[in-house]
């Protein structure tokens, strides 16, 4: 097929949303997609909404010819070099399609699941060893055709090679690895989505600010500075002197909010010199006030676009308003 890397297809196992998803992803970056799901009225859904979310993006017929729907699971992982399992979030159900894949997939094919909580030592128990080397969780951000991110997790017995093969395979589909160094429920991006939310619920709860008003303050302020940098990166370039002299003024600050949350999760010195270090390899002293006016220059460029979104144009019904 023309346009295809040479580097292979990749099967998709669940024909959901999150499938319908990196169908997107994989064919738009010119992969060949083969989607199995082991409901028979999957497919006819599947197609339309697959049509629908590349007629959204703008994208060409090419790219859902890229992609077919089969019956035989044999037939959609036949010479794939990933597998991208995208099941319900069932620990019972993926352990049994983890099997039926092994069996199914070639032997040098990555074995994916797309759990956004179950760890990937857990969903490869039944496993062999060979099989198990393969077998990684990659969490990606929803919708991942429009956010990037993927989180790589490595099990207990997977092999070091399978994690760097899959980083380059999400990296040739256009997306952005991360490397969860360790298994922890909830992996980087859920738990950071969760200290958000628990916060936010606690405010509500004890009438800080409504529900609108906790989003505004996200989404007019947190979150405007988070689509370009992280919290990192924010508070570095909020204080001269950096992410040293943040938290050497605000760390007593925040210790004490943990603390009203039950929380005790100091910023110590050792763990506070281990990002500054790492910050600055980043960003060097010498370019952090370049780096403020870029910061700034990128919001200012934005902030019509976040404008327009937020408030809805007058001759739409599109917007949070």
């Amino acid at each position: 097929m023309t346009g295809v890397p040479a580097h292979g297809a990749i099967g998709i196992v669940g024909a959901g949303s999150i499938g319908v998803a990196f169908a997107v992803v994989f064919a738009r970056a010119g992969f060949a997609v083969r989607v199995w799901d082991a409901l028979p009225d999957a497919a006819p859904r599947a197609r339309d909404e697959l049509a629908h979310r590349l007629d959204i993006l703008g994208l060409s017929a090419d790219v859902a010819d890229r992609v077919s729907f089969e019956d035989d699971l044999a037939v959609a992982l036949r010479d794939v070099v990933l597998v991208q399992e995208c099941a319900p979030e069932r620990i019972a159900l993926k352990r049994e399609l983890f099997a039926r894949i092994a069996a199914a997939a070639p032997p040098t094919a990555v074995l994916a699941s797309s759990s956004s909580a179950l760890l990937p030592t857990a969903i490869a128990e039944e496993l062999d060893d060979a099989h198990a080397a393969r077998l990684i969780v990659a969490h990606p951000g929803n919708p991942p055709y429009l956010l990037p991110v993927i989180e790589l997790v490595a099990g207990a017995r997977t092999a070091p090679s399978t994690v760097g093969e899959a980083a380059a395979l999400y990296g040739a589909a256009g997306l952005r690895p991360v490397r969860v160094n360790r298994e922890i429920d909830g992996f980087v991006f859920n738990r950071l989505q969760g200290a958000v939310l628990r916060e936010a619920y606690c405010l509500v709860r004890d009438g800080v600010a409504s529900v609108e008003d906790v989003d505004e303050v996200v989404r007019s302020g947190l979150g405007r500075r988070w689509s370009i940098i992280g919290p990192f990166e924010t508070v570095d370039l909020n204080t001269r002197g950096g992410i040293a002299s943040h938290a050497e003024k605000m760390g007593p600050a925040y210790a004490a909010m943990g603390a009203e949350r039950g929380q005790h999760d100091p910023w110590t010195p050792d763990l506070v010199a281990a990002v500054v270090a790492q910050r600055r390899d980043i960003l060097p002293e010498e370019d952090w006030a370049a780096r403020v006016r870029w910061r700034d220059a990128q919001l200012a460029r934005l902030a019509p676009i976040w404008d327009a979104i937020c408030e809805g144009s007058p001759d739409t019904e599109e917007g949070h308003r």
